[in-house]
Protein backbone atom coordinates (compact mmCIF):
# COMPACT_ATOMS: atom_id res chain seq x y z
CA UNK A 1 0.00 0.00 0.00
CA UNK A 2 1.65 3.59 -0.57
CA UNK A 3 2.75 5.78 1.72
CA UNK A 4 0.51 9.08 1.69
CA UNK A 5 2.55 12.35 1.01
CA UNK A 6 2.15 14.56 4.53
CA UNK A 7 0.19 17.86 4.52
CA UNK A 8 0.08 20.45 6.35
CA UNK A 9 -2.12 19.94 8.66
CA UNK A 10 -0.73 16.59 9.77
CA UNK A 11 1.09 16.64 13.08
CA UNK A 12 3.72 13.92 13.65
CA UNK A 13 4.15 13.01 17.31
CA UNK A 14 5.68 10.20 19.98
CA UNK A 15 4.55 8.23 22.16
CA UNK A 16 6.27 7.78 25.42
CA UNK A 17 5.93 6.77 29.33
CA UNK A 18 7.58 6.75 32.68
CA UNK A 19 6.71 3.84 34.41
CA UNK A 20 3.30 3.61 32.96
CA UNK A 21 2.41 7.43 33.22
CA UNK A 22 2.01 7.99 29.40
CA UNK A 23 2.18 10.72 27.17
CA UNK A 24 2.08 12.11 23.64
CA UNK A 25 4.82 14.44 23.36
CA UNK A 26 4.87 16.73 19.58
CA UNK A 27 8.20 18.42 18.58
CA UNK A 28 6.92 22.01 17.48
CA UNK A 29 10.38 23.54 17.71
CA UNK A 30 11.09 25.12 14.62
CA UNK A 31 7.65 25.47 13.35
CA UNK A 32 3.84 26.87 13.74
CA UNK A 33 2.43 26.21 16.86
CA UNK A 34 -0.79 23.31 15.84
CA UNK A 35 -1.23 22.07 18.88
CA UNK A 36 -4.05 23.84 21.72
CA UNK A 37 -6.66 22.43 24.29
CA UNK A 38 -9.23 21.31 21.58
CA UNK A 39 -6.32 18.70 19.55
CA UNK A 40 -5.38 17.77 23.30
CA UNK A 41 -8.89 17.24 23.99
CA UNK A 42 -9.55 15.09 20.84
CA UNK A 43 -5.88 13.51 20.86
CA UNK A 44 -6.22 12.46 24.47
CA UNK A 45 -9.54 10.34 24.30
CA UNK A 46 -8.16 6.45 24.26
CA UNK A 47 -10.88 5.24 22.13
CA UNK A 48 -11.40 7.42 19.52
CA UNK A 49 -7.43 9.52 20.00
CA UNK A 50 -4.37 8.55 20.79
CA UNK A 51 -5.04 8.69 24.38
CA UNK A 52 -2.55 9.94 27.03
CA UNK A 53 -1.68 10.97 30.67
CA UNK A 54 -0.73 14.01 29.78
CA UNK A 55 0.66 15.96 26.17
CA UNK A 56 3.91 17.71 25.98
CA UNK A 57 4.75 20.13 23.60
CA UNK A 58 8.37 20.30 22.75
CA UNK A 59 8.90 24.71 21.86
CA UNK A 60 12.25 26.60 21.12
CA UNK A 61 13.65 28.77 24.48
CA UNK A 62 15.85 31.21 24.30
CA UNK A 63 16.31 30.43 28.56
CA UNK A 64 16.98 26.47 27.75
CA UNK A 65 17.75 23.57 25.46
CA UNK A 66 13.78 24.00 24.57
CA UNK A 67 11.07 24.84 26.93
CA UNK A 68 7.85 22.22 27.40
CA UNK A 69 3.99 22.90 28.00
CA UNK A 70 2.02 20.24 29.44
CA UNK A 71 -1.78 19.33 28.77
CA UNK A 72 -4.03 17.00 30.78
CA UNK A 73 -6.08 14.40 29.14
CA UNK A 74 -9.52 17.06 29.93
CA UNK A 75 -7.47 19.74 27.73
CA UNK A 76 -6.46 21.95 30.94
CA UNK A 77 -2.80 23.27 31.29
CA UNK A 78 -0.09 21.75 33.95
CA UNK A 79 2.97 23.99 34.94
CA UNK A 80 4.67 21.00 35.67
CA UNK A 81 5.31 16.93 34.70
CA UNK A 82 7.70 15.04 36.19
CA UNK A 83 7.66 11.81 34.07
CA UNK A 84 6.63 13.37 30.78
CA UNK A 85 10.11 15.93 31.55
CA UNK A 86 12.73 13.05 31.61
CA UNK A 87 10.96 11.30 28.68
CA UNK A 88 11.89 14.41 26.75
CA UNK A 89 14.82 15.01 28.55
CA UNK A 90 15.94 11.40 27.18
CA UNK A 91 15.04 11.90 23.39
CA UNK A 92 16.86 15.37 23.41
CA UNK A 93 19.83 13.38 25.23
CA UNK A 94 19.90 10.99 22.83
CA UNK A 95 18.82 12.86 19.85
CA UNK A 96 22.53 15.63 20.73
CA UNK A 97 24.68 13.35 22.19
CA UNK A 98 24.71 15.60 25.55
CA UNK A 99 24.69 13.91 28.65
CA UNK A 100 22.44 16.83 30.49
CA UNK A 101 19.90 19.17 28.75
CA UNK A 102 17.50 22.44 30.61
CA UNK A 103 13.78 22.08 29.63
CA UNK A 104 11.92 25.28 30.67
CA UNK A 105 8.79 24.63 31.98
CA UNK A 106 6.01 27.26 33.54
CA UNK A 107 7.55 25.69 36.89
CA UNK A 108 10.91 27.29 36.14
CA UNK A 109 13.83 25.70 34.14
CA UNK A 110 14.29 22.48 35.02
CA UNK A 111 18.41 20.77 34.28
CA UNK A 112 17.83 16.67 33.75
CA UNK A 113 20.39 14.48 33.15
CA UNK A 114 21.89 10.82 32.00
CA UNK A 115 22.20 8.96 35.39
CA UNK A 116 23.25 5.49 33.17
CA UNK A 117 21.80 2.34 32.76
CA UNK A 118 18.42 3.97 30.99
CA UNK A 119 18.16 5.88 34.16
CA UNK A 120 17.21 9.66 33.66
CA UNK A 121 16.96 12.21 36.44
CA UNK A 122 15.55 15.91 36.42
CA UNK A 123 15.49 18.57 39.25
CA UNK A 124 11.96 19.31 39.95
CA UNK A 125 12.94 22.62 41.61
CA UNK A 126 12.10 23.34 45.43
CA UNK A 127 8.44 22.40 46.47
CA UNK A 128 6.17 24.94 47.99
CA UNK A 129 4.49 24.49 51.56
CA UNK A 130 2.71 28.01 51.54
CA UNK A 131 -0.61 28.13 50.71
CA UNK A 132 -1.44 31.00 48.60
CA UNK A 133 1.27 29.76 46.52
CA UNK A 134 -0.38 26.19 45.79
CA UNK A 135 -3.02 27.67 46.17
CA UNK A 136 -5.39 26.84 48.54
CA UNK A 137 -8.69 28.89 49.59
CA UNK A 138 -7.66 30.20 52.58
CA UNK A 139 -4.52 30.63 55.24
CA UNK A 140 -4.01 27.60 57.17
CA UNK A 141 -1.57 25.20 58.06
CA UNK A 142 -0.51 23.24 54.32
CA UNK A 143 1.15 20.34 57.00
CA UNK A 144 -2.42 19.44 58.67
CA UNK A 145 -5.65 20.64 56.27
CA UNK A 146 -8.41 20.50 57.64
CA UNK A 147 -9.89 17.76 55.21
CA UNK A 148 -11.25 14.18 56.97
CA UNK A 149 -7.76 12.25 57.49
CA UNK A 150 -5.40 15.50 57.39
CA UNK A 151 -3.46 15.96 54.53
CA UNK A 152 -0.47 17.53 53.32
CA UNK A 153 -0.95 20.35 50.67
CA UNK A 154 2.29 21.16 48.34
CA UNK A 155 3.08 22.37 45.14
CA UNK A 156 5.40 21.29 42.66
CA UNK A 157 4.00 24.11 40.01
CA UNK A 158 0.83 22.21 40.44
CA UNK A 159 -1.28 21.54 43.43
CA UNK A 160 -0.72 18.13 45.51
CA UNK A 161 -3.06 16.61 48.21
CA UNK A 162 -1.38 13.55 49.95
CA UNK A 163 -2.74 11.74 52.55
CA UNK A 164 -0.79 9.25 54.86
CA UNK A 165 -3.09 6.01 55.91
CA UNK A 166 -2.33 2.57 56.73
CA UNK A 167 -2.61 0.81 53.33
CA UNK A 168 -3.19 2.54 50.26
CA UNK A 169 -3.61 -0.24 48.16
CA UNK A 170 -7.25 -0.31 50.00
CA UNK A 171 -8.14 2.99 49.35
CA UNK A 172 -10.75 3.35 46.33
CA UNK A 173 -9.18 5.58 44.70
CA UNK A 174 -11.19 5.90 41.85
CA UNK A 175 -14.25 7.66 44.27
CA UNK A 176 -12.26 9.03 46.65
CA UNK A 177 -9.65 10.96 44.17
CA UNK A 178 -12.20 13.19 42.04
CA UNK A 179 -14.22 14.30 45.37
CA UNK A 180 -10.67 15.72 46.90
CA UNK A 181 -9.77 16.69 43.36
CA UNK A 182 -12.63 19.39 43.20
CA UNK A 183 -12.44 20.00 46.89
CA UNK A 184 -13.50 23.33 47.94
CA UNK A 185 -10.27 24.41 50.07
CA UNK A 186 -8.64 23.94 45.88
CA UNK A 187 -9.86 26.64 43.58
CA UNK A 188 -7.71 25.03 41.14
CA UNK A 189 -8.17 21.42 41.74
CA UNK A 190 -5.41 19.18 42.56
CA UNK A 191 -3.89 16.04 42.00
CA UNK A 192 -4.57 13.45 44.76
CA UNK A 193 -1.72 10.88 46.30
CA UNK A 194 -2.77 8.19 49.04
CA UNK A 195 0.17 6.80 50.47
CA UNK A 196 1.36 4.71 53.42
CA UNK A 197 5.30 4.50 54.70
CA UNK A 198 7.24 1.32 54.55
CA UNK A 199 10.45 2.64 56.18
CA UNK A 200 12.57 5.69 56.46
CA UNK A 201 13.90 5.56 52.86
CA UNK A 202 10.34 3.43 51.17
CA UNK A 203 6.79 5.01 50.60
CA UNK A 204 4.37 3.32 48.32
CA UNK A 205 1.85 5.50 46.69
CA UNK A 206 -1.32 5.79 44.38
CA UNK A 207 -2.20 8.79 42.66
CA UNK A 208 -5.41 10.57 41.25
CA UNK A 209 -3.95 13.06 39.00
CA UNK A 210 -6.27 16.06 38.41
CA UNK A 211 -7.77 16.51 34.79
CA UNK A 212 -7.06 13.01 33.44
CA UNK A 213 -7.83 10.33 36.64
CA UNK A 214 -6.37 7.20 38.20
CA UNK A 215 -2.64 6.57 36.63
CA UNK A 216 -0.25 4.46 37.26
CA UNK A 217 2.37 6.80 38.29
CA UNK A 218 2.96 10.64 38.45
CA UNK A 219 6.57 12.19 39.04
CA UNK A 220 5.50 15.57 40.50
CA UNK A 221 3.24 13.72 43.03
CA UNK A 222 5.99 11.00 44.10
CA UNK A 223 8.06 14.58 44.63
CA UNK A 224 5.47 16.07 46.77
CA UNK A 225 4.57 12.86 48.63
CA UNK A 226 8.60 12.31 49.10
CA UNK A 227 8.52 15.66 50.65
CA UNK A 228 5.28 16.01 52.56
CA UNK A 229 6.67 12.56 54.36
CA UNK A 230 9.86 14.25 54.97
CA UNK A 231 8.56 17.65 56.75
CA UNK A 232 5.95 15.10 59.03
CA UNK A 233 9.09 13.28 59.99
CA UNK A 234 8.35 9.77 58.06
CA UNK A 235 11.43 9.56 55.90
CA UNK A 236 14.94 10.92 55.07
CA UNK A 237 15.78 12.96 52.70
CA UNK A 238 16.38 10.27 49.79
CA UNK A 239 13.23 8.04 49.04
CA UNK A 240 12.43 5.29 47.02
CA UNK A 241 8.20 6.09 45.98
CA UNK A 242 6.37 2.26 44.71
CA UNK A 243 4.04 3.38 42.17
CA UNK A 244 1.80 1.10 40.57
CA UNK A 245 3.18 1.21 37.63
CA UNK A 246 7.26 0.85 39.76
CA UNK A 247 9.10 2.88 41.43
CA UNK A 248 10.99 6.12 41.10
CA UNK A 249 13.78 7.58 43.45
CA UNK A 250 13.61 10.73 44.97
CA UNK A 251 16.29 13.03 46.57
CA UNK A 252 15.29 16.23 48.56
CA UNK A 253 18.49 18.16 47.96
CA UNK A 254 19.78 21.59 48.56
CA UNK A 255 19.45 22.59 44.98
CA UNK A 256 15.76 20.71 44.24
CA UNK A 257 14.01 17.64 44.26
CA UNK A 258 15.98 15.45 41.87
CA UNK A 259 13.40 12.84 40.57
CA UNK A 260 15.82 9.37 38.94
CA UNK A 261 13.51 6.64 37.05
CA UNK A 262 13.78 4.68 33.47
CA UNK A 263 11.39 6.23 30.29
CA UNK A 264 10.03 4.32 27.10
CA UNK A 265 9.46 5.76 23.86
CA UNK A 266 6.96 3.05 22.45
CA UNK A 267 6.05 4.53 18.80
CA UNK A 268 6.24 7.24 16.72
CA UNK A 269 3.15 8.39 14.42
CA UNK A 270 1.15 11.22 12.93
CA UNK A 271 -1.80 12.69 13.81
CA UNK A 272 -4.20 13.60 10.76
CA UNK A 273 -5.58 16.86 11.16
Amino acid sequence: MPRMAMRKTDMPFMKMHGLGNDFVVVDERGRMPMVDAQIAVRMGDRHRGVGFDQLAVMRDSAAADLHLTFYNADGTRAAACGNATRCVARYVMDETGQGAVTIATDHGVLPARDMGDGLTSVNMGHASERWGEIPLAHEMDTLHLPIEGGPVATSMGNPHCTFFVADCEAVDLASRGPVIEHHPLFPERTNVQFAHVEGRNRIRMRVWERGVGVTLASGSSSCATAHAAHRRGLVGREVRVLLDGGGLDIRLADDGIWMTGPTAHVFDGVWIG
